[in-house]
């Protein structure tokens, strides 16, 4: 079995990288980190006329009817790119939540925007710091009206409209629901990447539009996680091996006692100990590229698998890369800085790993039960 990408996904990629060397260089992501804006629009612009946004999107709601394996190689090289733009919630969260429970209607009237990045959504989950369930939601829907307070909701600021978890005053479990955000109170907040803003957004009497079916909101939120875990870990695997190219870039060109650092043992280990995480990550990726463009069956474990393997790698590479160049790597003026924080940024953005070891745990044992005679 062949999990690798075709030739024709190998020249998007070669055609996608192109494009962000040239319009999503390391100085303008500084821009955005330094300055006051949310995300960097002209990019975001530029992106939607190439049909980024679109590309999963069915051809009859405007998209380009591409597969997940297309998704996924635009989604690693946003990563490597570290783009200042909110393509993971628009894109791996809303959209993904309308294409699996929006009805006919819902579709129409919005994936269409999607697909042409005139509207962002984003999806509002958590509720405090632990880990939410359907018995602990504080948000509540009465009749269609949703009251509640969602944090670090990302891209919150700047979205149009928000998929967000509720419980029914019915009593009938968690469900979700499709809120435009132009009468919601929202509160930019401050995080360790500036480059991907977020926001905490107050609900009061809200208009809420059932997604799906009611009472099942849960179901639908672990096929949502899932599926946009997959994404998140290609971006990861992304950002993984550019730390992994500009340390390797930095100890060729650094030398200390007449030779290139990258020649001490020390340093070559550190590299090689990295190129081993990022080889396993982007295994686990092909694996849940495969599941999500169409075996739904091991998506569950192939979505925690990658998950937790590209946030340990990410993680390590950007560490590495900081340790790797030294003093220098600990200054603002070097680049460094930027793939440090958007690994800490994304090891949190769909749930913390270890929440997704348990749920990596949970798919395998559920996997591997035996079969009752």
């Amino acid at each position: 079995m062949n999990f690798e990408f075709s030739q024709e996904q190998e020249l998007l990629r070669e055609q996608a990288r192109g494009f962000l060397d040239e319009n999503c260089s390391a100085a303008s992501v500084r821009e955005i980190l330094e300055g006051s804006d949310s995300y960097d629009a002209k990019l975001w612009k530029d992106m939607a006329q190439l049909g980024w946004m679109a590309t999963a999107i069915p051809e009859e709601f405007g998209g380009l009817g591409l597969s997940y394996y297309e998704l996924s190689v635009i989604a690693e090289e946003l990563g490597r790119a570290i783009a200042p733009i909110p393509f993971s919630s628009s894109v791996y969260l809303a959209t993904e939540a309308l294409l699996l429970a929006g009805s006919a209607e819902q579709r129409q009237r919005w994936l269409p925007k999607l697909a042409t990045g005139e509207s962002i959504g984003t999806f509002a989950f958590a509720e405090h710091a632990g880990r939410p369930t359907p018995a602990n939601l504080a948000t509540t829907v009465s009749g269609n009206s949703l009251t509640g307070t969602k944090i670090a909701v990302p891209d919150g600021d700047i979205s149009d409209f928000a998929i967000v978890v509720a419980r029914s005053d019915t009593g009938d479990g968690a469900s979700v629901y499709l809120v435009e955000l132009q009468d919601v109170t929202r509160r930019k907040v401050n995080g360790i990447d500036p480059t991907r803003s977020h926001a905490k957004l107050e609900f009061q009497d809200c208009k809420a539009e059932l997604l799906g079916s009611e009472g099942a909101g849960w179901s639908l939120v672990n096929q949502l996680l899932n599926r946009a875990a997959i994404l998140v870990a290609w971006e990861q695997v992304g950002g993984s091996q550019a730390a992994l190219e500009q340390a390797k870039e930095y100890a060729m060109g650094r030398y200390a006692f007449g030779r290139p650092i990258a020649g001490f043992q020390a340093i070559k280990h550190k590299l090689a100990n990295v190129y081993v995480k990022n080889t396993l990550a982007r295994s686990n990726c092909y694996f849940g590229g495969w599941a999500l463009a169409g075996n739904e069956s091991e998506l569950p474990l192939a979505a925690a698998t990658a998950r937790v393997s590209a946030t340990q790698a990410y993680y390590f590479a950007s560490k590495e890369n900081i340790q790797t160049h030294g003093g220098m790597g600990f200054t603002w003026e070097f680049d460094c800085q930027m793939y440090y924080r958007r690994a800490k940024l994304l090891s949190v953005s769909l749930g913390s790993e270890m929440w997704w070891q348990d749920r990596l745990i949970s798919a395998y044992e559920q996997r591997n039960q035996p079969v009752a005679a």
